[in-house]
């Protein structure tokens, strides 16, 4: 069973940092498109960052310059770093991995990102 473990959220005050991971236990993650959304109260989930399996990376325009996906194929692991948060940021963050070509697609279980002072 295909598992997806998220770390690394937090509160954080304006301007500020974090770093989030999400560690996959599923063979070939290097074929996966990995990727960040975040679900806001009252408002549907959204596609933050992108990253294929090639590397090449998409992002969400309200995040552009500030948040960076990578992925350590080595270790299963996806990244978004996050920096100069705003309050318009909170929201709940989801790892995603899918592969079209077979068919699937899996979600985290969520991690809380809360920017206040």
């Amino acid at each position: 069973q295909v598992q997806l473990v998220e770390s690394g959220g937090g509160l954080v005050q304006p301007g500020g940092s974090l770093r989030l991971s999400c560690a996959a236990s599923v063979s070939m993650f290097r074929l996966y498109v990995m990727g960040w959304y975040r679900q806001a109260p009252g408002k549907q989930r959204e596609l933050v960052a992108r990253i294929t399996a090639g590397g090449t990376t998409n992002y969400a325009d309200s995040v552009k310059g500030r948040f960076t996906i990578s992925r350590d194929n080595a270790k299963k692991t996806v990244y978004l770093q996050m920096n100069s948060l705003k309050p318009e940021d909170t929201a709940v963050y989801y790892c995603n991995m899918n592969r079209s070509i077979i068919g699937v697609e899996y979600w985290g279980q969520g991690t809380q990102v809360t920017v206040s002072s």
